[in-house]
């Protein structure tokens, strides 16, 4: 009856392949049902046997049988050594239509016995392109691992594992085969259809060991790949699995490695931490290739075996011809298994088709996470829309140190971006974070207690110190030799000291260089009684607090300003080696005359990228310099910040938080000798100005006065800035943004460039302006802003004491600058600078069109003023209809052969309104080299833009050629967005009282508070300014134009700008691009103080 049983499968099996597979299904669920497993077990023994014939070989009768039948049971071999104590051999089942195991499953397995007897014990596996199994069933029986998934992409390779998992899990008679755990393979082996790893991800099922034997060649005809993989296709494409693979969209695909690299990147998700993955690697592409597939990703890499196998006859290698034809790569083919010197692929399929024998290597790599949890989080942001960025991923360091810090930043960067959906705001002072990480650091590793509120960044040491002089204006420094490099000129020039002049003016500021030397700068200090001392510590003074206390008590004696830079001597290091500036610190409390600077350029990635801070415990200092940051640098780039942060949060992570009691400190001794003050420009500016430092402290205030979008940042800004740091090893041409700029001005404003143009990139766009009006004092110009300018620009020219004179605008003209109204100022006026903002124009949202710009340049051409166009609040106009773009090139072509010859026209921009980059900020001038010549003026101490961001924002503007796109279409986005929101905003005005100017671009607009002039406003408000609850006082004042801002903010939690800020008397400033739910706040904030002038 066995015998019949058999005769009857053989006959079906004979038919066809889908025959014989048809009958191994069968076959199958009766294996799968309990009550027929046995019986079915058995069947399979007899029918291996019945082929098991004395007058020929096993190997002949298993040939004959697949050529006849289209299947064979095979025995594989697994005992290598007498005294074997495991199973000796597997039977396996296989069919012509999936992978038959050869030279390549076997130099795997070798590869696996590599590793130590522990490698899948009691582990979580899956086999990747398991074929018939056998390696997953060799890894179940020989290390006993808690699960194996077999998982293959062929659903017939699948069914066959199966039968060959029941063939070895019961014996001849049909019962199980323990082990000694008393658990059988049924237990620890499952087979499933799968994409890779597709199940795993679909069931969330974790991995300890990933283990692969992956096709390595392109199809060559890719058409084929594109099938439906399904049980019913052909043998021909099935089996074609097992050789060839698709592209994957990877740069590996150009070696035939991308479904590897696609493996890699999904096992990224499902691995254990301290997992690792093991892959077959054919050495065809190069060693080096190969390895470095798992290297960019983030994995150390181990090559464990490796030897050489015939290539396949089945595979055709054409494929690798045609990438060699198209690129400079060479594949490494061997003739003969004795061969040592590679050959091309051209070579080898030559040789091949003639006969020959060709090889190529083949290797065991195993490979793990270095920082496995960091490495997850860049991954999954990767594979979260932003796959197209992959291939610039770089994670390959020869430096661990490198790795350990560049792999946790871009886990950071990569969770910003993608669970935020814009950059936060930021005080001046800087980043919230990053103060507090900073102030962290020092009470952890220094025991010094400070916080955030002692803590003012900047975008540079350099930078820093020159504000810090500024602030103070003495007429008279003493700067240390080594920090005066990028000083202005005059400032080192200048004679004029106080032996010289008993009263010396306070624009003239005097440095005199010193030597980094303590007693040296004391001598100096007690002999010239300087009113600011900045100062380093040499390296053999570092160490102990002595030279610093000499320093402290020299500059207190005489009544100088101290800042003393840490910068060569500050550690980001888990053990920081001693300062003596910190010891101090420790012990006793900064006095207030003096100041801790520091710059952080020490990182082991990128020498060019800088952050710093200044360290004061006297609130006045730390208030006035977050103010002189707002006033003169804008802001320090956020990415600086991000990347120093996270350096000070890996410091930090591992602390336990505040164990021990802040330190019992010194207090400071009074001080009889008058400090100086701060600079008269200074005072005055702080007093009168509206800056957004005065309310940083109020936790639950809403931000309409500041000039930045808080709406969505498109996905390709977000890749952009991702990629410029995942990449490695930047060429020049890929972060010069010149051509790109040129391109963009040409676009937007018709605005050519030519040789006598020079191109000055900063952090933002304030930055450089302030460089011009420092050009403008220089020459001893004077600035004109019209009536309606952004409030921040007057009060910085004020602020560098600028002669400064306001053009008068028309409620008529909608405040914009006139012909008329200019000219008559113009005529008062000697060297005249003129500030144009436009098209937008900021704060109004109204636009400039061509013939006004043009009449406008007409009147300047004819008193020879150097005129600025601000197009840093342009990009964003959502109300064209009437106007015609501007045409630059063709105005001042007409304009200048008739024009003064000091007459000259400079663009000033920047990219965060136009690329939709929101916080993320880059500011760019085109200016003539005339004009810097005119007035011998350069832009050194300028915070350049990192090389990341110039990459970062050379991709962005290669958006502004195309007509569709992400940053096209949301762009229009935008567009919309903002025109709705000036409509709501002004019917929510009108409707509480205020008369509203109708904007048509940009994100701010103006509105008179007609109902509320005159007033009067009671309110009860909270002493503190955090809004804790304390003791409540009353505020009472009659509302105008001075106070309208503060009423507001009091009554509501909501900051505006006031006329006092736009410069247009009663008209306040208002912008609209906020996060929506804040502008919704903001909304009803306006209708509640409304409600309580009523009330």
């Amino acid at each position: 009856m066995a015998e019949s049983k058999i005769d009857e499968f053989l006959k079906q099996c004979e038919q066809s392949g889908d025959a014989a597979y048809g009958a191994l299904r069968s076959v199958l669920e009766k294996l799968e049902d309990p009550a027929t497993r046995a019986e079915t077990r058995v069947f399979l023994s007899n029918l291996q046997k019945h082929f098991a014939s004395p007058s020929s070989s096993d190997e002949a009768a298993s040939d004959h049988c697949l050529s006849t039948y289209h299947f064979q049971i095979r025995d594989i071999f697994l005992d290598q050594y007498e005294g074997y104590q495991q199973r000796k051999k597997l039977t396996m089942v296989v069919i012509p239509s999936i992978f038959i195991p050869e030279d390549w499953s076997f130099t795997f397995y070798e590869g696996l016995n590599r590793h130590p007897e522990s490698i899948f014990k009691d582990k979580t596996v899956a086999e990747l392109g398991c074929g018939n199994g056998w390696i997953t069933i060799a890894i179940a029986d020989k290390w006993l691992p808690s699960k194996v998934y077999g998982l293959d992409i062929n659903p017939r390779a699948v069914k066959i594992s199966w039968i060959n998992l029941y063939l070895n899990a019961l014996d001849d008679d049909g019962q199980p085969i323990f082990d000694g755990e008393k658990k059988s393979l049924l237990d620890r082996v499952e087979f499933h259809e799968s994409d890779l790893l597709a199940y795993c991800r679909h069931n969330n099922i974790m991995l300890e060991r990933i283990v692969g034997c992956i096709p390595q060649i392109l199809n060559p005809n890719p058409e084929a790949m594109s099938k439906m993989i399904t049980e019913n296709a052909s043998e021909e494409f099935l089996h074609s699995l097992s050789n060839y693979c698709a592209l994957q969209g990877f740069v590996e695909d150009q070696f035939g490695l991308g479904l590897i690299a696609r493996a890699v990147e999904e096992g990224i998700a499902v691995i254990e931490p301290a997992g690792f993955m093991i892959f077959n690697m054919g050495g065809r592409p190069g060693q080096a290739v190969c390895k470095r597939l798992f290297e960019r990703r983030g994995f150390r890499v181990n090559k464990i075996w490796q030897t050489k196998v015939v290539q396949a006859s089945d595979t055709d290698i054409s494929a690798l011809v045609e990438i060699e034809k198209n690129s400079p790569h060479r594949f490494e083919f061997f003739m003969g298994l004795t061969g040592d010197l590679p050959i091309c692929a051209r070579t080898a399929w030559a040789y091949g088709k003639a006969g020959g024998c060709i090889s190529h290597a083949l290797s065991v790599y195993s490979c793990q996470l270095r920082q496995p949890n960091q490495v997850k989080t860049i991954f999954e942001f990767l594979n979260n829309g932003y796959k197209e960025i992959n291939n610039s991923l770089d994670l390959s360091f020869e430096d661990d140190a490198v790795a350990d810090e560049k792999i946790p930043f871009l886990a950071y960067l990569a969770s910003i971006l993608k669970e935020g959906s814009f950059f936060p705001f930021e005080p001046p002072a800087g980043s919230r974070r990053f103060r507090d990480l900073i102030a962290s650091f020092m009470r952890t590793y220094h025991h010094i207690p400070l916080s955030s509120k002692n803590v003012v960044v900047f975008p540079s040491r350099m930078v820093a110190i020159e504000d810090v002089l500024r602030l103070f204006s003495p007429h008279l420094a003493i700067v240390d030799e080594l920090l005066t490099r990028n000083f202005p000129r005059q400032w080192l020039t200048s004679l004029e000291i106080q032996d010289a002049n008993p009263e010396p003016s306070e624009h003239v500021l005097t440095v005199i260089e010193a030597p980094r030397q303590s007693d040296l700068m004391i001598e100096l200090i007690k002999k010239l009684k300087p009113q600011v001392v900045i100062t380093g510590i040499a390296g053999f003074e570092a160490v102990t607090t002595a030279a610093f206390e000499l320093l402290l008590n020299a500059t207190k004696e005489v009544g100088s300003r101290l800042f003393l830079d840490i910068s060569d001597h500050f550690e980001l290091s888990s053990l920081p080696s001693s300062n003596g500036v910190l010891k101090y610190l420790s012990g006793s409390a900064l006095p207030s005359h003096a100041a801790v600077v520091c710059g952080l350029l020490k990182n082991q990635v990128y020498s060019d990228l800088e952050v710093a801070f200044v360290i004061s415990e006297d609130d006045t200092i730390i208030q006035a310099l977050s103010r002189t940051m707002e006033l003169l640098e804008g802001n320090t780039a956020l990415t600086s910040q991000y990347y120093y942060g996270c350096l000070f949060h890996e410091l930090l992570a591992f602390h336990l938080a505040d164990r021990h009691p802040p330190a019992k400190r010194e207090c400071e001794k009074p001080n009889s000798v008058k400090m100086i003050e701060f600079a008269s420009s200074a005072v005055s500016v702080f007093s009168n100005a509206e800056l957004m430092s005065n309310a940083d402290n109020i936790s639950s205030l809403i931000h309409m006065d500041v000039e930045q979008s808080f709406l969505p940042i498109p996905s390709a800004v977000k890749a952009a800035i991702f990629e410029s740091f995942a990449r490695q090893n930047f060429s020049e041409s890929e972060t010069d943004v010149t051509s790109s700029i040129q391109q963009f001005m040409k676009i937007k404003y018709g605005f050519s460039t030519n040789g006598i143009m020079e191109f000055v990139y900063a952090d933002c766009s304030f930055a450089l302006f302030n460089k011009l009006v420092l050009c403008c004092t220089q020459e001893g110009g004077t600035f004109c802003f019209p009536a309606g300018t952004n409030g921040n620009y007057v009060s910085a020219a004020k602020f560098v004491r600028a002669n400064v004179v306001k053009v008068p605008t028309q409620s008529d003209a909608g405040f914009k600058l006139t012909d008329h109204l200019l000219a008559s100022v113009l005529e008062t006026v000697q060297k005249p600078w003129v500030y144009l903002c436009g098209p937008t124009i900021s704060p109004t949202g109204l636009l400039y069109s061509n013939e006004e710009m043009e009449s406008i340049l007409s009147v300047c051409a004819k008193f020879g003023a150097r005129v600025v166009i601000d197009t840093s609040f342009s990009g964003l106009e959502y109300n064209t209809q009437s106007q015609d773009a501007w045409n630059l090139e063709v105005i001042l072509a007409n304009l200048y052969p008739s024009a003064k010859p000091s007459f000259c026209v400079s663009l000033l921009g920047g990219l965060s309104l136009a690329m939709l980059t929101g916080g993320l900020t880059f500011g760019f001038l085109v200016v003539s080299q005339s004009l810097l010549q005119d007035t011998c003026s350069s832009f050194h101490g300028l915070s350049k833009p990192h090389s990341t961001i110039k990459y970062a924002m050379k991709k962005l503007l290669a958006h502004t050629d195309q007509k569709t796109g992400n940053v096209i279409d949301f762009c229009k986005e935008y567009k919309e967005i903002l025109r709705s929101r000036s409509e709501h905003l002004k019917k929510t005005l009108e409707g509480c009282g205020w008369d509203v100017l109708q904007p048509h671009g940009g994100i701010s607009m103006v509105a008179r508070p007609s109902a509320y002039l005159g007033k009067h406003i009671k309110l009860s408000v909270s002493c503190k300014p955090d809004g804790s609850p304390e003791k409540d006082a009353v505020y009472e004042v009659k509302l105008e134009d001075s106070n309208i801002r503060e009423a507001v903010l009091k009554a509501t939690g909501l900051s505006i700008n006031s006329g006092v800020w736009t410069g247009i008397p009663e008209y306040c400033r208002f912008t609209i691009a906020l996060e929506e739910s804040e502008f919704q706040q903001a909304l009803h904030r306006i209708a509640k103080f409304n409600d309580v002038l009523s009330g």
